[in-house]
């Protein structure tokens, strides 16, 4: 997790760089290792590492993407705003680079490759414009340790860290929703919905929920693989 990255400034006056992948890859405060490699994506590091420093990752919007990768396939609205926090050029022109996630946002209008530019741009606004207040997840925040720290959720191999985070007070509320999400609550469509929801008190009702379905899912699951059962019984 990165504590810093609220203090980023996001200038949405101007266009973005997108970065498109096939899921959500990067949320606020997290951060990400990525391995640039394609031309259009390494110039884009080039011309970031000469400006803000800032890019968008976006999602792919449907399966046209697996036939059109090298066009330019539509996107779903949401993105995260990352900045490179580390970067290194290798010997054969790949780069490495680490993401921190700074904020959510939505793209208003796309620009597609265009003369020298080979990778797409984007206009954004932010999709949550309002500071978020801590104190009014702090119900969200023992509900959600509660849970992590009952069986099943326990068997988590994410779950002690993340509830050391919960235990920490100088780790924002708001902070530990976007490593629970990134950790364990994997599947595309909740990280996508995530993504998306720009009222933290929301996302925080949304994680509880899920955490509450994985528990349930996993006590399915137990019970489904009993041992003790007798031959031929699933438990329902």
């Amino acid at each position: 997790m990165s504590e810093d990255s609220a203090q980023v400034r996001v200038n949405f006056r101007s266009p973005f760089p997108l970065f498109p992948l096939e899921r959500v890859t990067l949320l606020p405060h997290a951060m990400r290792p990525l391995v640039i490699f394609e031309d259009r994506y390494r110039q884009m590091v080039e011309h970031v590492l000469d400006g803000s420093g800032q890019i968008a990752m976006a999602v792919f919007q449907g399966l046209e993407w697996k036939q059109d990768y090298q066009g330019t396939p539509p996107l779903r609205p949401a993105v995260c705003v990352g900045r490179i926090y580390q970067h290194e050029r290798v010997p054969d022109g790949r780069f490495q680079i680490v993401l921190q996630g700074i904020c959510r946002a939505r793209i208003l209008e796309e620009h597609h490759p265009e003369g020298e530019r080979l990778y797409r741009q984007a206009v954004l606004e932010p999709t949550d414009t309002h500071p978020i207040d801590e104190t009014s997840l702090a119900a969200a925040r023992e509900s959600i340790l509660r849970l992590l720290g009952s069986e099943p959720l326990t068997e988590l191999k994410a779950g002690q860290e993340i509830r050391n985070q919960l235990r920490e007070p100088r780790v924002p509320t708001s902070a530990a929703l976007e490593i629970i999400t990134m950790s364990v609550l994997t599947d595309t469509p909740t990280q996508y919905r995530l993504l998306a929801e720009g009222s933290a008190p929301r996302r925080a009702e949304i994680v509880e929920q899920e955490l509450q379905r994985l528990a349930a899912a996993i006590d399915s699951a137990k019970r489904q693989a009993d041992p003790d059962a007798p031959r031929g019984v699933v438990w329902n």
